[in-house]
């Protein structure tokens, strides 16, 4: 055997021996590198005559070739067994049962929507969804909110880009602007017959979603819901909003067995205007007057607003949480629980 097949030889011997990638790439150099044997001959060709290169150099070459040959057959070789390992490893046991996925289900305060949409529904009442980014008109001045109102600061209201400084843009505090945004388009529908001394359908309708506030504490969230109600015809009196929403609640809480108290209150849009409690006759939350909403006798501004004459038409409107309203049916004591996204609190809630 020739210097080179010994070579050759030698090169196969170090690469079977290396266990890993990289001690083989450090056995690559010992031969292929630039101090490697395989530089060291082609150096000692500098003294060889022109003939001798020739055939010195071509026999380098065969030889070269053959280890990186070599060389290769390794590498495929480890590759090929830390393939195997790797895929012994994550092996999958097709003789298992299968993962059964979990089914969801809706979260607490939809259901509470759900249950109000249905309950109002049922008293002939329509359901209105409309921008959550709010012109200052629609949220403030339409509803008889004036300028100086505390509502209008930004300590208390989030208002965004957009609009102008005399009509800015905001995120709705109250889903009251659907009121006046639905009346509009429901006078419009009716318009010729109004102008033409006829009557016009009456306006019922309730307007659920998301409002927001600057405010966060156990029972405030910055982002919250709302459902607000409104009843405009010929003969809407106060004593069909009390029992309207005596029915309501008697029917949301599935019980017979509380009372209803109408406080006076203030608020721009309603005159005059009550804060609505219940009191519970039985269970962990009897005797107590719990605030549920806020209503009254919508103000002749705002029916003005709306396009009709508050000399002939009047009506009731309301406001309530329905996050509130999802407290009191579950007992749960923290508004945050609702919005943490733990799904141990939130599956109770779909058994």
């Amino acid at each position: 055997m020739n210097e080179l097949d010994s070579l050759v030889a030698s090169a196969r011997e170090l690469f079977a021996q290396a266990a890993t990638p990289v001690e083989l790439e450090n056995a690559k150099a010992q031969f292929l590198g630039k101090a490697g044997k395989m530089t060291e001959l082609m150096k000692g060709m500098a003294q060889l005559s022109v003939e001798e290169k020739k055939t010195r150099g071509a026999a380098i070459n065969v030889t070269k070739q053959a280890i990186e040959a070599a060389l290769t057959e390794r590498r495929n070789a480890l590759a090929e067994a830390q393939l195997q390992v790797q895929l012994q490893a994550e092996r999958l046991d097709v003789t298992l049962p299968g993962r059964q996925r979990g089914q969801g289900g809706l979260h607490p305060v939809s259901l509470t929507l759900e249950r109000i949409e249905g309950i109002f529904a049922s008293m002939g009442f329509e359901v209105a969804e409309g921008p959550e980014i709010e012109s200052d008109w629609f949220n403030f001045t339409a509803l008889n909110t004036p300028e100086d109102h505390p509502a209008r600061s930004m300590h208390d209201t989030f208002y965004v880009e957009g609009g102008t400084p005399q009509a800015p843009n905001l995120l709705r505090t109250h889903t009251s602007p659907m009121q006046v945004r639905h009346a509009v388009q429901h006078v419009k529908r009716y318009r010729n017959q109004l102008d033409a001394g006829q009557g016009m359908p009456e306006i019922r309708v309730i307007a659920p979603g998301r409002t927001y506030r600057v405010d966060s504490d156990a029972t405030h969230s910055p982002m919250f819901h709302q459902c607000e109600g409104l009843w405009i015809g010929e003969n809407v009196s106060f004593k069909d909003l009390k029992v309207v929403f005596t029915d309501f609640c008697k029917t949301f809480f599935e019980s017979d067995d509380l009372v209803l108290r109408f406080r006076p209150s203030f608020f721009p849009f309603t005159e005059p205007s009550a804060e609505v409690d219940i009191q519970f006759q039985s269970g962990p939350l009897a005797g107590k007057w719990l605030e549920v909403a806020g209503s009254g006798q919508v103000h002749p501004n705002v029916v003005r607003n709306m396009g009709l004459d508050p000399e002939r038409f009047i009506g009731f409107a309301f406001g309530m949480g329905p996050d509130r309203l999802t407290m009191l049916r579950y007992g749960v004591n923290d508004l945050r629980l609702f919005f943490d996204g733990d799904i141990r609190f939130l599956s109770q809630f779909n058994k």
